[in-house]
Order: structure tokens, then C-alpha cells, then sequence
């Protein structure tokens, strides 16, 4: 019986339910540089907003890019190459106003805004300050754009110098305007980022400026009153970019991707120096009995030995000295600095060449492809501030010029974009070979593949501005009686041309029957 009881209670306890083994994890696909590993465990990236990354850096970054320019020779030169290149000595205005009937350039309309423009761009006039000139306020637009990634310019609707028009700027740095400066608007929908005050779609409103420079508390000047200065954005031009990713409301610093790399060839150039001038101070060391006669001083509660060139050195009793082995600079030096230098290069958009003043491991060939390269860079920026820094100004200033009624516009309250096309002569660049390259703009006017007026203009010029020089010079040496190459009735045979093709031809012959009318025959 008990072994029946105990069969019997074996069957009636009840069975371990078996538990379902876990699924084994599912291997997906991904990109390798997605993938996460010991190689890539220090790899950090979020998904963070464009405006969020901007907040975290921006001011560090704009700090640490004014410093490297102020002090780094390189950096210092990129910034003078992107602003030389793209701004020059200044880019010029070209009225394009149409006559309303055909379809010709009204001149009068043109020259008086050209001129009156002129007048204004004067450094009493263009800059509340009374400082700059308009071209210079370009070049530091641009030289903001650079090291700070954003420049702001406050358009003041008042006469200053000797100008008529009410108008004139007022450049404010990017600390100007207070990133701390968060929250909510008067409107739910409205919200202020980084001292900018934003609508629904992200259109700036209205801008959040100090009333004085953070950065002049040192001079102890305070204005009692708020502490912010309300502009609304129909009086503020704001300039950054060029964007890199949606939503941007603030620039950032065109420095950005090379200021680590810049700041560590900048110390390790500092060491190199250091090292080949201690290496060429020393001459000797000397140990006396007596120990030393004249010590160099104490600072800092540390013994201070000065080197300089021809000296020699007196060590104590019982002391001694390891020279470090300071001599001359391994061959690695040059080739690592210029590997660094290429990849500033690349990170600010200029070539090698203009960056380093290194021209001897080019060619004519190298030389013309890196320039190629570059200049396509420098127009799309020339293009960019066109359309955010030059033409807003003008539509402005042209605003305000017909207000004072210095300018006859008859339809300009109906029609006022009709005024304000105009063409924006930025700088242009010399031929890198000018036979050659003047000989295919020829070929390619004359094919009708590219106008004189576009050939002019990749120099810089302006081909009405020629055409009106050249008048003057062909009226001038007529005057004088004096004539050139250039004129049409003495210039030199092309390439093209055959010579003896432009020789007199010869006498007709006389045919033997005489004089077609005294024949009675008609000529050809």
C-alpha cells in the first residue's frame, strides 16, 4: 500500500509548468556608423535641436574664435583672406529702373539714385557713429559673419552728418543681444528664444538687446533705467549663416569645426619655439666648490634661472644637471604643421595657399584649380549678403530718401519694387592667365555663349561705367589727334586673320573688250 500511495500522490501533485525560453535577440541591419562599440564607446551624439546645440556653445565659441583671431597668425589671416575676397574695397550699386513703357533703363531715374546713394555711403552719414564708411561697415559685417557667426545692424531713421537722407546704421556685436533672454511672449503662440522673439512659424518678431555691452563692466559705466532694449525687427537686420540646419535662430561661429585644432597647433608651434630657443641659450654648465655666486631670484617660491644666448650657467655643491637633448627640429615638424593647416583650410572654405602664404609645392595647374574652387565660394557668400545684408539696407534707405523728397520717383507708393531693382557689383578677380583666358571670353562672346557685360562683371566692372570711359578716352585722343591700337581703323590683325588677306588688292585687269557700257554689255 504504500508504494501505491505513493504513486498515487506523485500523479495527482502538480506538474512544473515549463517556462518558454526567451527569445533570442534579433540581429538588425544598420549602418557601421550607427553601430556602437569598444571602438566607439566614446563617441557621444543626441538628436538635440539646432537652436538647443547654439544655446550650450554659442558664447564660448564666439569667445574662444575672437581670441584665436586676436592672437593666432593663421587665424588672423583667414579672417583678412574671407573678408578681402568677398568685400574688397567694396561692392557697388547699379539702378536697374525700367522706363514703364519699352523696355530700356530709364537713366535719369538711375543716375540720380546712384548719386544720391553715393552721397550717403560717406563715413558722416552711413554710420551713426560717424566712424565708418560703407564699405568699411561691409567689411566688418563680414569679419563679424566670421569670427562671430552673426552680426546685428540697427537701422536708426534719423539724419546724421552731412546727410539729407534720415537713415543711417549702427552695428551691434552678437553680445548685444541676451541669449539668456527666454520665455513665453504676450501672445501664447509667440516665444522668445535666445533674445529673439518668435511667432508660430519661427519669424523673428522683435529682438531683446543690452543697453550696454556685457563686456563693459570694467569701465564702470552703468545707465540707470531697464537693463534691455526692445527693438522690433523692421528696425534690425540680422545676418548670420549660412544656415546649416532648419530652425537656426542665432549664427554660429564660421570657426567652429577647426578652433580645437587651431588652439592645439597654436600650443604645440609655442613648444617647438620654446624648445629650439632654450636649445640655442645654453652654452655651459659650470660646478664650484663655492656653489653658486650670483643667483637669477626666487618667484613664486621657486628657484628662477634665466637663459640667454652665449650663457653659462653656475650649479651648487652636490648638484647636477641633464641637459634635455634640445636640439635641432625633427624633419616631422613641417609636414605635421602643414597637414593641420590643410584642414583649417578645408574647414573655413579658403585654400592652402592663402592660408599658409605657401605657395612652393604648387603649380601654375594646382594654383588655378584651388583659385577655381575658392571663388565659387566667395560668390555664393557674395550672393548671400546680397540678399541679407545689401539689398534690405537699400530698400531702406530708399524708403526714407523719398520721404525727404531728395529723389523723383512718380509711381514709387503704388509700385515701389519697381525702384528697388537693382544690380549689386561685387568685387570680381583678375585672369590667372590673361592671354588665354581673355582668348576664350572672346571666342565665348562671339559665339554668343556669354555677353561683355557678364565678362566685365566676373572682373568687378560695370559695363555701362566702361563704355562710358571708353567714349571719353576715343573723344579725348580724337581731340589730340592721336589714335591708338585700340581704335577700330587701325587695330591689329587677330590670330584668326590671314595678313595677306588684309592687304590692298590688286588692280583689276582690263578685259579686251573695253568698257562694258561702250560695248553695250551689262556688268556683273
Amino acid at each position: 500500500m504504500g508504494i501505491r500511495s505513493a504513486w498515487r500522490e506523485l500523479w495527482r501533485a502538480p506538474r512544473p509548468v515549463s517556462q518558454p525560453e526567451p527569445p533570442r535577440p534579433r540581429r538588425m541591419r544598420m549602418y557601421q556608423g550607427a553601430q556602437n562599440g569598444r571602438l566607439l564607446s566614446s563617441w557621444v551624439s543626441d538628436g538635440s535641436s539646432a537652436d538647443a546645440e547654439i544655446k550650450g556653445s554659442i558664447s564660448r565659441l564666439r569667445n574662444r574664435a575672437r581670441q584665436l583671431v586676436r592672437d593666432n597668425s593663421y587665424a588672423a589671416q583667414a579672417c583678412r583672406v574671407i573678408r578681402h575676397n568677398i568685400v574688397g574695397t567694396g561692392v557697388r550699386l547699379q539702378a536697374q529702373v525700367m522706363q514703364q513703357r519699352g523696355n530700356r533703363l530709364n537713366h535719369r531715374i538711375n543716375d540720380q539714385i546712384e548719386r544720391e546713394w553715393r552721397k550717403w555711403c560717406r563715413k558722416d552719414s552711413a554710420d551713426v557713429a560717424g566712424r565708418l564708411c560703407f564699405a568699411d561697415i561691409e567689411r566688418l559685417v563680414v569679419n563679424s559673419l566670421c569670427v562671430d557667426g552673426e552680426v546685428f545692424i540697427q537701422l536708426v531713421r534719423k539724419p546724421f552728418g552731412r546727410s539729407r537722407v534720415p537713415f543711417s546704421l549702427r552695428v551691434l556685436e552678437a553680445d548685444m543681444v541676451d541669449e539668456d533672454y527666454q520665455g513665453k511672449g504676450a501672445n501664447p503662440r509667440q516665444e522668445w528664444r535666445m533674445g529673439v522673439l518668435l511667432d508660430e512659424f519661427e519669424r523673428p518678431l522683435k529682438y531683446a538687446f543690452h543697453r550696454e555691452h556685457p563686456g563693459n563692466a570694467g569701465f564702470g559705466v552703468h545707465r540707470p533705467g531697464k537693463d534691455h532694449m526692445i527693438l522690433d525687427a523692421a528696425d534690425v537686420i540680422h545676418v548670420y549663416g549660412p544656415t546649416t540646419r532648419p530652425g537656426m535662430t542665432r549664427g554660429v561661429s564660421w570657426f567652429a569645426p577647426v578652433v580645437k585644432t587651431m588652439h592645439h597647433l597654436d600650443g604645440y608651434c609655442e613648444a617647438e619655439l620654446v624648445r629650439q630657443r632654450a636649445g640655442s641659450a645654453i652654452m655651459a654648465w659650470i660646478q664650484s666648490p663655492e656653489g653658486e655666486l650670483f643667483g637669477d631670484g626666487v618667484y613664486d617660491d621657486q628657484r628662477v634661472m634665466s637663459l640667454q644666448p652665449g650663457s653659462v650657467q653656475y650649479l651648487a655643491p652636490g648638484e647636477s644637471v641633464e641637459v634635455p637633448q634640445m636640439g635641432a627640429s625633427d624633419s616631422g615638424f613641417q609636414p605635421f604643421v602643414n597637414a593641420m593647416l590643410r584642414n583649417m583650410a578645408s574647414g573655413l572654405g579658403v585654400s592652402f595657399e592663402n592660408l599658409s602664404q605657401d605657395w612652393s609645392m604648387s603649380n601654375y595647374s594646382s594654383s588655378r584649380l584651388s583659385l577655381m574652387n575658392e571663388r565659387d565660394n566667395w560668390k555664393v557668400l557674395q550672393y548671400f549678403l546680397q540678399e541679407n545684408f545689401y539689398q534690405p539696407v537699400f530698400d531702406a534707405w530708399l524708403e526714407m530718401a523719398q520721404l525727404a523728397e531728395l529723389l523723383e520717383l512718380p509711381t514709387y507708393a503704388t509700385e515701389p519694387e519697381r525702384y528697388q531693382n537693382v544690380r549689386w557689383m561685387c568685387r570680381g578677380w583678375q585672369f590667372v592667365d590673361p592671354q588665354k583666358e581673355v582668348a576664350a571670353y572672346k571666342e565665348a562672346v562671339s559665339c554668343g555663349f556669354k555677353t561683355q557685360a557678364d565678362v566685365i562683371a566676373e572682373q568687378g566692372g560695370d559695363i555701362e561705367d566702361l563704355y562710358k570711359a571708353r567714349a571719353y578716352e576715343m573723344e579725348l585722343a580724337e581731340e589730340y589727334g592721336l589714335k591708338f591700337a585700340t581704335d577700330a581703323e587701325v587695330a591689329a590683325p587677330t590670330v584668326d586673320e590671314d595678313p595677306q588677306q588684309l592687304e590692298a588688292p590688286d588692280e583689276p585687269e582690263e578685259s579686251d573688250g573695253g568698257d562694258p557700257e561702250e560695248n553695250g554689255t551689262e556688268g556683273d
